[in-house]
């Protein structure tokens, strides 16, 4: 089989806030009147971190290497783009070009 250009890789979500939401309230249900309120705090960060979507998700991912590349403006710019790619060799442009829709529609200033 021939195979031109670059393999596309796929980006997989994983989520694990389920296990840890599990693991806050039991703490909570022995909890002593001091640890009460830090765990609440903690219960409802872990309920607001599983509350985000995977294209959110995303968009973080890609912020995050994109400030490590050093690069500001749109996410779905050409040099976005680019820095992506170059930050992540395994991304084909396709991928890279949705990744940076993503990135862009859930930007956290946009509302």
């Amino acid at each position: 089989m021939l195979r031109l250009g670059k393999q596309e890789l796929n980006v997989l979500v994983l989520r694990d806030a389920d296990g840890i939401a599990d693991a806050v309230r039991a703490a909570l249900d022995t909890a002593t009147p001091e640890e009460r309120p830090g765990l609440e705090r903690a219960a409802a960060l872990v309920a607001e971190a599983a509350a985000a979507t995977d294209a959110e998700l995303r968009g973080r991912w890609v912020r995050e290497r994109l400030a490590a590349a050093g690069v500001e403006g749109p996410a779905d710019s050409v040099t976005a783009i680019k820095a992506l790619r170059q930050a992540e060799l395994r991304l084909s442009l396709l991928a890279a070009v949705g990744l940076a829709k993503d990135a862009e529609a859930t930007r956290p200033d946009r509302a």
